[in-house]
This record gives structure tokens, C-alpha cells and sequence, in this order.
């Protein structure tokens, strides 16, 4: 495990794509490795890119990945797909937009499935984070699955949010009902060009006047990623969002938020893990049946752990 971590240190991409195997494989040092990197990480710049399907985040990331580099920063993407209930696999499809980047060795492109996640996020998408963080990018980005109200993971992780939003999405009122527009650092009107960019940006900009504090107000910015406008507006306003973090106690608020939150989730994955291999180890158990109550199961389950596999009473 530290000959990992040091080849991490050493830029090694192959280490770099190793560890993020290991915790989406959820293997048995994962932790150890995770602590490990944790003290290398080099604070990198955090952005999550969300919204509904089809807003354009791929070519969004795509176009903005170009922007970073023209500045001599380095990038690493974590895309992020949904996984299917069926059989479990994802189509990793979000690569192929990006195929422009995949010679360029200052750009590391990874997806990654949410394996059920609601969320949006896997856990392991916010490990890859840290480690994609010690190998010593300058940015990372996370663009998310896109799922709506359960999308709100994302804050959880990244330092900026962006909210993309496209004027043909429908009935704009709905968006407003999400708590996905709670979570917006800045707005971005992907594919402005179309009918209705208007009547969205008024609608933002009530929003916006509602939800405004004295020291910032969430700015909103027009984008056209087929024709490459609005890409420097959009990283410069990302970098004014990373800068207020650092000069404000919201930075240091923020980030205490999310570590609380992250030593939460991982406690109880701990226990999870546990309890699931207690019950898959107890034959005996009653099985679940279609018509099972899962209320009295889960009481049932949860104090045969505590008593025979999991807290005593001894302590």
C-alpha cells in the first residue's frame, strides 16, 4: 500500500488508475489507502457539473477541459454514468465526447458507475476525488448522472457547483420545485441558441435576486458549446467562486460541512458491511418473501447483529 501511495507521489499514472480500481472494488485496505492520501492531497480545485440529461454537461466538460489547458493547468475527469438495475453494467459513454483529450498526458479522463447510488455519485466517485487530488491535478471536475432532486450528492464533495439548464427543458416552473437549484454555486443556460433562453434567464434571475446574500450572488452564464462561447466566462466565474471560498469563512464552513457529512456516510457503510455479512451468514434466517413484512424483518435482523455479531452489552 505506501509503494502505491509513493508512486502516486511520483505522478505514476498507472498507481493513479490502480487506486481508483481498489476503491471501486471496495478492497479490503481501501481505508488504509484512503487515510494514506488523504495527507498528500494537494487542494486541487473541486467543480461538479449537474443538471438534467441532455442539458450538454459532456460537451460542456469537454469544451471547458480545453479552457483549463490553454492555461497550462492540469485536469483530471471523474465522469459519471447510472448503472443498471438489471445487470449492473454502465455505458461509460461520456468518454466518447471527450476523445479530443485522450493523448494530451496533463488530462486524466475516468468514469466511473453509481452502482445504485441515489445520489448520483458513488462513494467511489468521491474517493477518486482525493486520490485524483494527492497525484497533484490543479482541477478536478465531476459531472454528475443527472437525476434530478437526488442529485444533491454532488454538494457533498466539490468546492463549486454549476447547475446546467438548457431553455428547451421543458416546463422551466418544475425546476424550481427540485432542491437541486438550492445547490447552485453559478447557473449555466447550456445551448443558448434555442427558443425560450429568454423567458429561463428572467426566471433565474427571480431566483437569484430571492436566494441573494450580501456577499455574493449566484451568477448566471450563457453558454453555446457548439460554437465554443461562453467557456472563458464560465472558468473565470469558477475561479472568482474558488477564490471567495478562500478569502470568506464560507470556505472553511463548507468544507467542515462536508467532512462531517463524509465521516457520517462512512460509519455507516462500515456498519452496512457488516450487518449484510452477518445476515448473508446466518442460513437460518427467514428468507425474504414477496409478501414479507420488511418493517418486523428489519427489526428482527438488525437486534440479532447487535446481539449475536454486533454491540454487546458489555460494550
Amino acid at each position: 500500500m505506501q509503494t502505491l501511495v509513493e508512486r502516486l507521489k511520483q505522478k505514476d499514472i498507472r498507481a493513479l488508475a490502480r487506486a481508483i480500481t481498489m476503491v471501486e472494488n471496495d478492497h479490503p485496505e481501501k481505508l488504509e489507502l484512503l487515510s494514506a492520501v488523504f495527507s498528500e492531497r494537494k487542494h486541487a480545485v473541486y467543480v461538479g457539473l449537474t443538471g438534467s440529461p441532455g442539458a450538454g454537461k459532456s460537451s460542456l466538460v469537454n469544451r471547458l477541459v480545453t479552457q483549463i489547458r490553454s492555461e497550462g493547468k492540469t485536469c483530471a475527469v471523474i465522469a459519471v454514468d447510472p448503472t443498471s438495475p438489471f445487470s449492473g453494467g454502465a455505458l461509460l459513454g461520456d468518454r466518447v465526447r471527450m476523445n479530443e483529450h485522450f493523448l494530451d498526458d496533463g488530462v486524466f479522463i475516468r468514469s466511473m458507475a453509481t452502482r445504485g447510488s441515489l445520489g448520483g455519485l458513488a462513494r467511489a466517485t468521491k474517493d477518486a476525488v482525493r486520490i485524483c487530488d494527492a497525484y497533484g491535478f490543479d482541477v478536478i471536475l465531476v459531472e454528475t448522472v443527472g437525476v434530478g432532486q437526488s442529485e444533491l450528492d454532488i454538494m457533498k464533495i466539490v468546492d463549486t457547483t454549476a447547475v446546467v439548464l438548457t431553455p428547451n427543458s421543458g416546463d422551466v416552473l418544475q425546476i424550481f420545485k427540485a432542491g437541486i437549484m438550492e445547490i447552485a454555486d453559478l447557473f449555466v443556460v447550456n445551448k443558448a441558441d434555442l427558443p425560450g433562453f429568454g423567458k429561463l434567464k428572467a426566471l433565474l434571475k427571480e431566483l437569484v435576486m430571492i436566494t441573494a446574500t450580501e456577499e455574493r450572488e449566484t451568477p448566471i452564464i450563457k453558454t453555446i458549446t457548439t460554437e465554443n462561447k461562453g467557456i472563458d466566462k464560465l472558468w473565470g466565474k469558477i475561479k472568482d467562486h474558488h477564490e471567495y471560498l478562500y478569502k470568506t469563512h464560507e470556505g472553511k464552513r463548507k468544507r467542515k460541512m462536508q467532512q462531517e457529512l463524509e465521516v457520517y456516510e462512512l460509519i455507516r457503510e462500515e456498519i452496512w458491511r457488516e450487518v449484510k455479512q452477518f445476515i448473508e451468514s446466518k442460513r437460518h434466517l427467514e428468507p425474504i418473501k414477496a409478501d414479507a413484512d420488511p418493517y418486523k424483518l428489519a427489526i428482527d435482523w438488525y437486534a440479532r447483529w447487535k446481539k449475536e455479531g454486533g454491540f454487546t452489552d458489555d460494550g
